[in-house]
This record gives structure tokens, sequence and C-alpha cells, in this order.
């Protein structure tokens, strides 16, 4: 079995504690969001309870990537650092049960399993710390976004052409 595959309860059972950094090239889908492949993201996970006496896991990520700007089509870094609280149900009947007696938004309740990849999971909490759509707060560079606005033939310039009035023949 993988040192990255846990019984996710039992870890919670014994306050589990794991840390690391993972190569963001072995984050498939963290990897394609990125421009660059290089670099580590820092994680790490804690086993315990919440004060209802749910079993639940602590995740952090943190580390750089290079996103596109989705303005100015240029490389934007970002640093990813992030945490949550994933509460842990037998199954989905348990996790819905969960949800409503916490009441809470902030915490996500998940179907736990006895053989739980948390590699998936730290990729997953990485991925929800990206921004939707992703911009530099000032674009370094807009010549290339100028010249595509300026260099943007109207729709309706062929109809000028098109229109020739009496006077005109």
């Amino acid at each position: 079995m993988s040192a990255f595959v846990i019984d996710a309860f039992e870890f919670c059972k014994n306050d589990g504690h794991r840390e690391g950094a993972t190569p963001l090239v072995d984050m498939r889908r963290l990897a394609a969001e990125s421009v660059e492949k290089s670099g580590d993201i820092s994680w790490s996970i804690q086993g315990g309870k919440t004060r209802q006496g749910y079993p639940a896991l602590t995740l952090a990520v943190a580390g750089h990537v290079k996103l596109v700007c989705q303005r100015c089509l240029q490389p934007l870094d970002y640093e990813i650092d992030s945490s949550t609280m994933l509460v842990l149900g037998e199954n989905d009947e348990d996790a819905d049960a969960i949800e409503v007696i916490l009441d809470d938004e902030s915490i996500d309740v998940i179907v736990g399993s006895r053989t739980c990849d948390i590699r998936e999971l730290l990729e997953d909490e990485a991925l929800l710390a990206l921004p939707q759509s992703p911009r530099h707060e000032v674009c370094p560079d807009t010549g290339l976004l100028d010249r595509l606005k300026t260099d943007k033939v109207s729709p309706f310039a062929a109809l000028k052409n098109l229109k020739a009035g009496p006077e005109e023949k």
C-alpha cells in the first residue's frame, strides 16, 4: 500500500499527522493549470474530531504556481495558501445527516474511505484555492491586448461599401 493511502477513519481516531512537499509536476491536474511545472506544493494533513465527535481531516496546502492572466494572457504569479476541514461520514446518507447537524458552510462533509489517497484530497484543495479567472491587479504589458483592440475590424465595415446611394451611381 502507498504511503499516501490511509484509512481516513483510523487516521482521525489516532490524531494522525503527515506533512511534506510534492513536486507540482506530480499533481497532474494542478500542473495542467500552471504555465510552469517546476516547484513544490507544501502540504499537511491532520486527523482529529469535531466538537460533536465526528472524524475530521484538516488539510493545508501552500506553494507557488504560474497561471495565465485572463486579461493580458501573460504569466501571473500566484501563491496558494489554503486550509480546510473535511468532516467524514461513513456513507452518503451519514454525510448528508452530518452536514445538516453541523449547519456550517465553511466545513465540507465528505464520504470517508478506508483506502483514502490523500494526494487526491491535497490536489483538490490546491485546485479549489485557484482563482476562477486569474488576473493581474495591473497587467504588466497590455501591448498585445491593445493591438487586438485596434486591429479588430468592425463586422459592419463591409456594409458601408455595400450601401451605394442613387447619387453615387
